[in-house]
Order: structure tokens, then C-alpha cells, then sequence
């Protein structure tokens, strides 16, 4: 398949092939992608304050448990950083094309900065604490929206697909990295943590103000916020390109993080009485899933070409399910972990080249508000994925329930696989987006 990107390119460098103008496709190096000096501040930033944030994470749940000894409400208090995207998600990614991108990030890590501080207080009320904490996590929407949006701004080409899966890459190493040091930080100093958390913010917000361009807000014909956030789910939803890649996406991520939601019933049902063992192998399928990620993440965004990655997109999309059939056999640990960690890597080789695909496909007044609605969907997907598995478990075996529940899901992605559309409508769209410069297109 002739690589659409490189024939219609909405950047006047993509056609040269990762810089190589007439010569043979390669996938562009990560020497390359760091040349940039916006993209390694935006690195930086992003990296530092990831693993800020799950260090909060582990933090806030303990502090919360602490004070009330109350399971649910400590869960409570980690799933609020996922609410805003539910609620208002899209509306506040809109909000976000309204004002120059870097200024969007700054305000909002300035914003989370003293927030996170206020909860570091000692003595603060809980109920203060979680209205703190749900006001810090509706910053991500916008912050997350314009980040998703400058990066195409600043790279380009497969430079993009490569940055794009270094992203993605180190989001999931600083999980893992900040879930070990938040542990440490709840061993010994819970409010330090947030303290550290909040330090990550304001160095983000330094870095962002220091290396980033300012460039003009993207939607400067303001409208009815409601009527501009509709626009983009018209336009994902409406362009044919951009809708077979949002329901492949959708489809195979209804069971890309079933092995880490359903790590501790899984490994409670593996080692029944256990309390250490159990400890342990919850630890194992939940690092197995993110190591999965970064595996894939560097073989395949650095090592395949460009053309091949994205051929390669409809095949992991089917391979996220099917590495999680073998849930039949009721496997050992060893297998849940090879379970959760070949599901890791499919994902990481498919949302990189699917995610630089369809940035080239949206123009770019809409990129923010096109990844609010994409970002609510992953959201809702995913949650619907653990939800549906757990409710199901307690009539039968989990590992069953898991590898039936993926059998339906190669079924799905196959039907998301037959209705991907020809290679004239991307060609189409994006020589669309190239020519009307800022104006939605449907192929």
C-alpha cells in the first residue's frame, strides 16, 4: 500500500520520506526526533510530570485510607483523576483551541502546581482534599488536548509516528517508575510525594515556557463552545478516514488494559489465602501489561517501516484480543504476565501509527477537540472493558470470562478491519486537509 502520508502531505517536509527526498522509505531515527528542540522539552516536561503524577497517585489513595480507613473512598480518590475526561472531557479539549497551545500547558501545570501543594498541607479536610484533587484532574483534559495537538506542529513525517511512540514509550516506563517510587514515598513520607508532585509541575511549566514556540491559537472563530466541541465529534465521526480509525481504536482497547484492571482478582484467584503471593503476582501482571508497551513501543516505531507500520495498524488491532484467548487454559502467572505483556506490545505497535495517521487527517483547528473525543472514547472503552469482564467474573472463572470475552473481540476488530476504508479515501482526506488548511473535510 502506497504510504498516503507521503503522497498528499499537509507539511511541506512529508514527502521526503523522514528527510530522504528519492531515496528508499526508512523509519525515521530517534537521533532525529530528539534534533528537535521543542519535542525534547515537551518530552521532558511530559516525562517529569508523569511520573510526578503517579507518585500523587500512590500518595493520595494511602492518605486517603489513612484518614478514613475506607477502601472505596481511596478508590475514589485515584479514580477521580479519570472523571473530567467522562464528564467534560471534549468541551474542555475544545476550550483549549481557543488559546495558543504552550500557554494552555503552562497555566495548567501552574494550576495543578498549587493545587497539589494545597493537598500537601497537613491538616486539610478530606472533603477539601478530593474537591482539590477532582479540580487538579480537570486541568488534564485541556493540558493532555493542546500537548496532543503541538506535537504535530513541531514534527512531522514519520518524525511524528517516532515521537508519537516515544511518547507513549516513556509514559509507560514513568508508570512504572512512579508506581515503585510512590510506594517508596508511602513508606516513608506521604505528603512529601505530593509535595514532589507539585515540584514536577512548576519545572514542566519552566521547561514549556523556556523551549516551546509560542504560536497563535489554533480556532480563532470563536463560536458557542457546545456547537465547537459538536464539531469535532462531526468531524471524527463524519469523515469516513477519521471514523475507521477511531472504531479499530475503540474496539481493540475495550481489552488493552483488561490485565492490569483485573490484576488483584486474578492473582487473589491464582494464589487463594496468600496474602504476600497475591501481593507479588498483582505487582507482576500489572508491570507485565506497561513493559509489554515500551517493548513495542522501541522495536516496532524505531525498527519497521513507515509504509509497514501502518499495514501493520488492522493486525495488532486484532492481535490486542487474541493475546488474551489463551485466558481459556486458566494459565499460571508466567502466562498471565506473557498474556499481559504481548497485549501491551499490540497496543504499542498499533495507537503510535494509528494516532500520527489521524493527526494527518485532522486539520489543525480541530486537532484538540478531535483527541477530546478520541480521549473520551479510549476512556469509556476501556472502562467498559474491565467493567463488563468483572460484572461477568462473578458468575464464572476470570480467566474464562477473559479469554471468551476476547474471543468476541477478535470477532469485533475483524468486523472494524472489513470496514476500513480504501486507500483512495486517506489519500483523499488528507490531500483534503493539505489543500483547505483549517477547514473539517469529509472524504
Amino acid at each position: 500500500m502506497e504510504d498516503p502520508a507521503v503522497s498528499h502531505s499537509p507539511h511541506p517536509d512529508q514527502g521526503k520520506l523522514s528527510g530522504q527526498s528519492g531515496t528508499k522509505e526508512r523509519p525515521a531515527t530517534f537521533g532525529e526526533v530528539f534534533a528537535s528542540r521543542e519535542f525534547r522539552a515537551l518530552f521532558a516536561a511530559n516525562l517529569i510530570s508523569w511520573v510526578g503524577d503517579y507518585i500523587a497517585k500512590v500518595a493520595v489513595s494511602a492518605l486517603v485510607f489513612q484518614q478514613t480507613n475506607s477502601a472505596a473512598l481511596a478508590a475514589a480518590a485515584f479514580a477521580l483523576t479519570y472523571l473530567p475526561w467522562l464528564v467534560a472531557g471534549p468541551l474542555l479539549a475544545t476550550l483549549a483551541e481557543r488559546y495558543p497551545y504552550r500557554n494552555v500547558m503552562i497555566i495548567c501545570d501552574l494550576a495543578r502546581m498549587a493545587m497539589i501543594g494545597i493537598v500537601a498541607i497537613p491538616g486539610i479536610p478530606l472533603p477539601i482534599m478530593l474537591v482539590l484533587l477532582f479540580l487538579t484532574a480537570l486541568a488534564n483534559p485541556p493540558a493532555q488536548a493542546a500537548k496532543s495537538a503541538l506535537i504535530p506542529q513541531v514534527l512531522t513525517g514519520d518524525k511524528l509516528v517516532v515521537g508519537l511512540s516515544l511518547q507513549l514509550t516513556a509514559g509507560q516506563a514513568a508508570q512504572v517508575l512512579g508506581y515503585l517510587s510512590g510506594g517508596l514515598a508511602a513508606a516513608y513520607s506521604l505528603r512529601g510525594g505530593l509535595v514532589f508532585d507539585a515540584g514536577t509541575f512548576a519545572l514542566s511549566a519552566l521547561l514549556l515556557w523556556r523551549f516551546v514556540k509560542l504560536r497563535p491559537a489554533a480556532n480563532t472563530e470563536r463560536r458557542n463552545l457546545i456547537r465547537e466541541t459538536g464539531d469535532g465529534f462531526r468531524l471524527v465521526f463524519g469523515t469516513p478516514a477519521l471514523r475507521a480509525i477511531a472504531i479499530l481504536v475503540f474496539s481493540a482497547m475495550l481489552f488493552a488494559t483488561l490485565p492490569e484492571g483485573l490484576a488483584a482478582p486474578w492473582s487473589s484467584m491464582l494464589y487463594p489465602g496468600e496474602q504476600q503471593t497475591q501481593s507479588f503476582a498483582q505487582g507482576l501482571i500489572m508491570l507485565a501489561n506497561p513493559l509489554g508497551y515500551v517493548a513495542g513501543g522501541l522495536i516496532v516505531g524505531r525498527l519497521v517501516p513507515p509504509t509497514v507500520r501502518r499495514r501493520l495498524i488492522r493486525p495488532f488491532a486484532v492481535a490486542v484480543p487474541l493475546a488474551l484467548v489463551p485466558g481459556l487454559l486458566e494459565p499460571e502467572l508466567v502466562g498471565v504476565c506473557v498474556m499481559a505483556f504481548a497485549c501491551g506490545f499490540a497496543v504499542a505497535a498499533m495507537v503510535p501509527a494509528a494516532s500520527g495517521f489521524f493527526a494527518q487527517v485532522v486539520p489543525d483547528g480541530y486537532r484538540a477537540r478531535a483527541f477530546g473525543v478520541m480521549q473520551m472514547g479510549l476512556q469509556l472503552s476501556q472502562g467498559a472493558g474491565i467493567f463488563v469482564v468483572g460484572v461477568l467474573a462473578d458468575q464464572a472463572s476470570l480467566p474464562r470470562v477473559v479469554g471468551w470475552w476476547s474471543i468476541f473481540g477478535v470477532g469485533l476488530t475483524l468486523i472494524a478491519v472489513a470496514l476500513w476504508p480504501r486507500r483512495e479515501r486517506f489519500e483523499d482526506a488528507v490531500a483534503s486537509v493539505a489543500s483547505r488548511s483549517g477547514v473539517p473535510t469529509h472524504a
